[in-house]
């Protein structure tokens, strides 16, 4: 007989786009393929990203967050939530109240996850967020997170700019910051896109570190132009899942990236998405699994 066990419930407070796949438009299928339930809460809502250039719409006040919130509190849905996945905020005023609804998440939920995915930049582009936003991700949102996932460019920045060359460099920079995160004893910090000059070039690595253990997951390098959007904001969905799962952080860690990697390399030269639907199988079970390898020293 099918189950009828409810599935977990994930806040997920995001950015959406009516055509293209970011923010909440590409975390709602990972999760839901992996068998969970997303509650959405738009910080915008554009008509297609900025990699199709023009683009219209408007960024929500933290207002309008809380209003959505305010309901959603109403019927007790955020009491049975067991994680909270932030992104891309739009405004710094809207992380006061994901901040908020986290600790009413865990007032019900001690455990509950917050996956902060702290988007601020990239390598090309720099930084293309509202000012506040970094020092917002950097003094309020990090203490709070239980697993955050920068890619190198943003890791950096929360480490006050320092440059990163060695994955022992990387990994010593994740364990300070450790130190500030909730639960550090469980917490977990994942650099996605790490590229220093000890690992290969013609790799992409994905580090992930915990207080007492750290992993390295490498793939082929896909030299796309231009790089397709939502990336990151599918990568942290597809962890979270895992997680909430019960994987343990090696196994989740490389089912994410594997998936990313799938998804990545079936993407046609100048798509500006990743094909989710089309490759939708890929979330569930990618084709290959990377191995998430343990870092000496």
């Amino acid at each position: 007989m099918p189950s009828t066990q409810a599935p977990p419930l994930v806040l997920s407070i995001q950015s959406h786009v009516a055509y293209g796949h970011v923010g909440n438009d590409a975390a709602m299928l990972p999760l839901q393929l992996l068998g969970i339930e997303p509650v959405a809460v738009h910080t915008v809502q554009f008509s297609n990203h900025t990699g199709y250039g023009e683009f219209k719409g408007q960024v929500f006040t933290p207002a309008h967050v809380q209003d959505v919130l305010d309901g959603l509190r109403a019927r007790g849905v955020l009491a049975r939530c067991t994680a909270v996945l932030s992104g891309y905020l739009g405004d710094a005023g809207v992380g006061e109240a994901i901040l908020a609804a986290v600790q009413e998440v865990r007032a019900a939920q001690p455990q509950a996850h917050y996956l902060c995915d702290p988007v601020m930049g990239d390598v090309g582009r720099g930084l293309f967020v509202r000012p506040g936003i970094p020092d917002f991700l950097r003094k309020r949102a990090l203490s709070q997170a239980s697993v955050i996932t920068p890619n190198h460019y943003e890791f950096e920045l929360l480490c006050g700019g320092q440059p990163l060359g060695s994955v022992k460099a990387a990994t010593e920079a994740a364990r300070g910051m450790l130190a500030q995160m909730r639960h550090r004893a469980s917490a977990l910090i994942v650099v996605t896109s790490l590229r220093t000059e000890d690992l290969p070039s013609e790799q992409l690595a994905t580090l992930a570190v915990t207080a007492d253990q750290a992993w390295l997951v490498q793939t082929p390098y896909v030299d796309l132009h231009p790089l397709p959007n939502g990336m990151g904001d599918v990568f942290s969905a597809v962890l979270l899942g895992h997680l909430i799962q019960g994987r343990a952080v090696a196994d989740a860690v490389s089912r994410a990236v594997s998936t990313l990697y799938a998804l990545v390399s079936r993407t046609e030269s100048g798509q500006r998405d990743l094909p989710l639907v089309a490759s939708r199988d890929q979330i569930t079970a990618p084709a290959h699994l990377f191995d998430a390898v343990p870092v000496i020293g």
